[in-house]
């Protein structure tokens, strides 16, 4: 079975847009006001939208080099967070004393699933997929 780059460039691109549409849905409609570590996410998840948009219009094949750095910190930074809210890092060790608790659990799904999960979800799939469409863009010119 063979799979396209291309649709991996679309696949990551309906995530990132996902991705920031059930953030502005969590903030404007539910009125979840985000906390600094879900701002540093959105810093790199929102761009993603028009990054992914822009390369595949011009059909860019180095479209991963200029997605990963994005995904692969957002992706951190949600681990991070996702570990503090689980109580595995003390949070103590944090910088999110001020304002709204990086630590607050406001939505819980299946007693594990909370907004940082989700967006690390969202992070790895963007990031599976641009991994993945390099190596098939490396394999295609060889």
């Amino acid at each position: 079975m063979y799979i396209s780059y291309k649709y991996l460039f679309r696949l990551a691109w309906l995530q990132a847009f996902v991705a920031t549409v059930g953030s502005l849905f969590f903030s404007e409609i539910v009125k979840l006001p985000p906390c600094s570590l879900c701002w540093y996410q959105r810093i790199f998840m929102y761009p993603l939208v028009f990054i992914i948009a822009i390369g595949i219009l011009k059909k860019d094949k180095h479209l991963p080099d200029y997605v990963l750095p994005l995904s692969i910190i957002g992706m951190l930074i949600a681990t991070y967070q996702y570990l503090l809210q689980m109580g595995v890092i003390p949070e103590a060790v944090t910088n999110c004393l001020a304002g709204v608790s990086c630590t607050a659990k406001d939505v819980v799904w299946f007693d594990f699933v909370t907004i940082p999960l989700l967006s690390f979800a969202a992070f790895a799939l963007i990031t599976g997929c641009m991994l993945l469409a390099k190596r098939l863009i490396s394999k295609s010119a060889t």
